[in-house]
C-alpha cells in the first residue's frame, strides 16, 4: 500500500522590481533602509534613520497592487526597522509585518535577523496566518567587494495548526563591488522552495550628486527593470519599471525620507 501526501508551499510575493528597491544591500556607500528588503544585515551600514514607501502595479493590473513601507532607527547598539507589506486587493490580500535589526559584529561582519507575522485573506473563506523569521549576513572582504547569505522561513512555518499549507523557504546569497564612488555592481543567486535557482544582476551609476540610474535583470520570470532616482531636500524619490516580455511592465515608485543625517556612535 503507497500513501501520497502532499504539502503545498505559498509562493513568496515580492515586488518584480525589489532587486531595484534593495539593489544596495551589498555595499557600505550603496545602502539605503530598502536594502533590507534584501538582507537585513545591511541595516548596520545606515548612517542615518528614515521612512519610506515603495509601490508598484504588477502588468499594470489593480488587482496584483503591492505596497512596503519601511521605518529605520539607527541606536548605539545597532539598527531597528519596523517594515510593512501588502499585496492584492479587497477580495485576495496577503499582508505582512515585520520587525528587524542589524549591527555590526566587526569592521568586515555585519548581521540581521527579521521576525515576520504573515496573513493571507480570501473573501468569503476567512484568513490565516503565520509567523516566521529570516536572517542573513554580509562580510565585507574588502572596502570595495562584499558578499552575504541570506535566508527567509528556514523552519517552513505553516498556517494555522492544522494546516498542510505553509509559507516556503528562500535562500539567498549575493556580491556587490563598489567599482568607484560612481558604479555599484551586485549580483545574487536565489533559491526559492519548488522553484527553480534565479540569478540576478543590477547596478548602479551616479549621474551627478542628486541623480541616479539603476538597472538590471533577473532570469525569475525573464524579469528586467530600470529606474531614475532624484534627490530633493526633503526626500528621494525613485521612479521605476519592470518588463516581463510577455506579461508587459510593472511601474512603480519609491519615497525615501532621511531623518537628521548624523552617523551612529
Amino acid at each position: 500500500m503507497f500513501t501520497a501526501t502532499v504539502i503545498q508551499s505559498q509562493i513568496i510575493r515580492q515586488p518584480l522590481s525589489i532587486r531595484y528597491a534593495g539593489l544596495g544591500a551589498y555595499s557600505k556607500n550603496f545602502a539605503d533602509i530598502f536594502s533590507s528588503t534584501t538582507n537585513q544585515a545591511s541595516l548596520a551600514q545606515l548612517k542615518s534613520g528614515g521612512f519610506g514607501v515603495y509601490g508598484e502595479r504588477r502588468y499594470l493590473l489593480e488587482e496584483l497592487n503591492q505596497f512596503t513601507a519601511i521605518v529605520a532607527v539607527p541606536t548605539a547598539g545597532g539598527t531597528f526597522a519596523l517594515q510593512g507589506d501588502y499585496f492584492g486587493f479587497s477580495l485576495y490580500n496577503e499582508n505582512q509585518l515585520g520587525l528587524s535589526y542589524g549591527r555590526k559584529i566587526s569592521n568586515m561582519v555585519d548581521v540581521g535577523i527579521k521576525f515576520n507575522y504573515h496573513t493571507v485573506r480570501i473573501a468569503g473563506y476567512g484568513s490565516a496566518s503565520a509567523i516566521n523569521f529570516e536572517a542573513g549576513t554580509i562580510l565585507h572582504l574588502t572596502d570595495r567587494l562584499h558578499a552575504g547569505m541570506h535566508v527567509y522561513n528556514p523552519l517552513s512555518s505553516k498556517f494555522g495548526k492544522n494546516s498542510n499549507e505553509k509559507l516556503a523557504s528562500v535562500y539567498q546569497t549575493g556580491l556587490g563591488y563598489e567599482a568607484s564612488e560612481k558604479l555599484f555592481l551586485s549580483t545574487e543567486i536565489a533559491k526559492q522552495e519548488d522553484q527553480p535557482v534565479s540569478l540576478s544582476a543590477g547596478m548602479q551609476y551616479n549621474v551627478a550628486q542628486k541623480v541616479f540610474l539603476r538597472g538590471g535583470i533577473s532570469t525569475t520570470n525573464n524579469n528586467s527593470y530600470v529606474g531614475v532616482s532624484l534627490q530633493l531636500d526633503f526626500a528621494r524619490v525613485d521612479v521605476n519599471t519592470a518588463y516581463h516580455p510577455q506579461l508587459g511592465f510593472t511601474p512603480g515608485i519609491l519615497l525615501l525620507f532621511n531623518f537628521k543625517n548624523q552617523a551612529k556612535e
